[in-house]
């Protein structure tokens, strides 16, 4: 029987939940789907927490509250991810309902279980049910209840993994990804496998040695379930921010970052503040978080391409994987940089024999190979503006998933980089029709460029990978998709259908230039035939119909 937790125990309870979770972590990760499916929940979890292991070895302190202190202080720092960020807040609060405490009885420490719920709900903008904040709220509820009849911790945390169990159950129905995907939450099973590596502690169990155990095939998420389409914001967000003072006000940064993106979460503590968001403009994130404070570190990874790996099976690239990427690029020996001729330059990211000399011919001093399914990294990219010999050098990424990797490249040369962002050919092309090599100065040619991409239609024509439901389409696989500005416009099993109805789409949309870049799988008999339902439905538009040598997609077709 146990009716105190010292700071001794619960550096132990630490460990032990540390170790609990990292024995399996890939099983959290095979059953992470929400809120995307990037299948790092276990990862970021266990990385999490073992910081706080790291911190404890270090201090061992003996008053339960300054273990408490080090363990929240700890994890605030290291955590990644949204359950990561979570986790830590769930501590935070724990650490605030100990604080001024030697030793803890049964009621204080599940009173401060409910401390850390607290905390972690405060701290995430929009909670939703079916996730590790229901999880920890119920079981921390039970604890409570416990406690109030029972004085041994043994028995009162017990009763709250009990709880935590029959509420994790639950998730699959309260949560509909979850039930899509066939599983329970991925945050909450974690929580509870730490929670029981905690209790493990209390009892007096050795702590284990730490060796994964794979999941088990039926309690797997089916990733192929799930499209990369279905995150509606692709970058993973994490950064730590040291405060300007103790005092500041986060509440504007909150109601900025909410709307920027989603799964916000901020955790504080008097120095520093630490905040996970999902976004597209990332950027953006850091720049106003900067009002609050000096950035220490940041993390950012892109959980669309994580998720289209996962259905492949793939190896799931993350951060964790730049020491080896900084390796390869140095062992690479580096790339001469071109002394500026001229005050401007222009960069394009394109796929395609046809598509590059389009670009050349419309003005481009360079072209990197890259666009859906092959992005080049930034050091591609930045080998490519070195190479331009201008002092300004734009750079037309031509993809969404493109535009991060070639705005890092600005903090790494000389060159005064500028990207336009273009997330398609078209686009790409309309701004370089568009650039005055004359203009005064680089910002109202950025601007000039920027302003022309609202008036180009983009349509890419591919084919389905694999049978899907997806915005109300049943989609089989072999099947041509039609995607319009990033939107699934039709599917089709005949390509010819498919093109007619695009026809009809341009003539809706009153286009006056229509073209039509026929991909490396697409004959030119084939394509001009195409070019000639686009000319019959609208006469009065200008139809040209040329070689964009492009894979992956059987037309890239311009509207304006």
């Amino acid at each position: 029987m146990t009716e105190q937790i010292t700071g001794a125990l619960f550096q132990q309870m630490v460990l032990h939940g540390a170790a609990a979770i990292t024995a399996q972590k890939q099983a959290i990760n095979d059953l992470n789907v929400f809120p995307v499916p990037d299948g790092d929940t276990g990862t970021n979890m266990s990385m999490t927490i073992a910081t706080a292991v790291a911190e404890l070895r270090k201090a061992s302190p003996a008053a339960l509250d300054q273990a408490a202190s080090v363990t929240a202080s700890a994890l605030l720092r290291g955590a990644r991810g949204n359950s990561g960020v979570i986790l830590s807040l769930l501590f935070r609060g724990l650490s605030k309902g100990l604080k001024g405490m030697e030793a803890a009885g049964a009621a204080a420490f599940a009173a401060a279980m409910q401390e850390g719920v607290s905390a972690a709900y405060k701290a995430v903008m929009k909670p939703a049910e079916g996730t590790v904040l229901t999880v920890s709220r119920l079981a921390a509820k039970e604890a409570v209840d416990a406690a109030a009849g029972e004085t041994d911790v043994e028995k009162v945390l017990e009763a709250a993994i009990a709880k935590g169990q029959e509420t994790l159950a639950q998730t699959t129905d309260m949560n509909p990804v979850l039930k899509k995907a066939g599983v329970v939450d991925a945050g909450g099973k974690g929580y509870l496998l730490i929670l029981e590596g905690m209790l493990a502690a209390v009892r007096g169990e050795p702590l284990p040695e730490v060796a994964e155990e794979p999941a088990k095939t039926q309690e797997k998420a089916d990733f192929e379930a799930l499209s990369a389409e279905e995150i509606t914001f692709a970058f993973d967000t994490v950064f730590i921010v040291r405060k300007q003072n103790a005092g500041v006000d986060l509440t504007p940064l909150r109601a900025y970052l909410d709307s920027i993106g989603d799964s916000l979460v901020i955790g504080e503590d008097d120095e520093a503040f630490k905040v996970h968001v999902h976004t597209n403009i990332p950027g953006e994130a850091l720049t106003e978080a900067q009002k609050y404070g000096t950035l220490e570190l940041a993390k950012i990874e892109n959980m669309r391409t994580q998720a289209e790996d996962l259905a492949a099976g793939r190896h799931v690239q993350s951060t964790d994987d730049l020491d080896a990427v900084e390796a390869a690029l140095e062992s690479d020996g580096g790339h001469a940089v071109a002394p500026p001729e001229k005050k401007y330059g222009f960069l394009a990211v394109c796929a395609g024999a046809g598509l590059e000399a389009v670009f050349k011919d419309l003005g481009a001093d360079g072209v990197v190979s890259g666009g859906q399914t092959m992005n080049p990294s930034t050091e591609s990219i930045l080998a490519g503006v070195d190479a331009v010999p201008a002092e300004t050098v734009f750079v037309l990424p031509n993809n969404g998933n493109i535009i991060m990797a070639a705005q890092q490249c600005g903090a790494l040369t000389e060159k005064n980089v500028v990207v336009i962002p273009t997330k398609t050919v078209p686009q790409g092309i309309t701004a370089m029709m568009n650039v005055d090599f004359e203009a005064p100065d680089a910002g109202s040619l950025a601007g000039a460029m920027t302003d022309s991409l609202s008036t180009v239609t983009t349509v890419q024509i591919t084919y389905a990978a694999r049978d899907s439901d997806f915005d109300g389409f049943d989609i089989k696989v072999g099947d041509y998709l039609a995607l319009e500005e990033g939107k699934l416009f039709g599917t089709d099993t005949s390509l010819d259908t498919l093109l007619s109805r695009l026809a009809e789409r341009a003539l809706e949309k009153s286009a006056s230039f229509i073209s039509l870049y026929f991909g490396e799988d697409v004959l030119e008999e084939e394509a001009q035939r195409a070019g000639a339902l686009f000319e019959a439905a609208c006469p009065n538009a200008e139809v040209a119909v040329l070689s964009g040598g492009q894979p992956v997609y059987y037309y890239i077709i311009s509207m304006e």
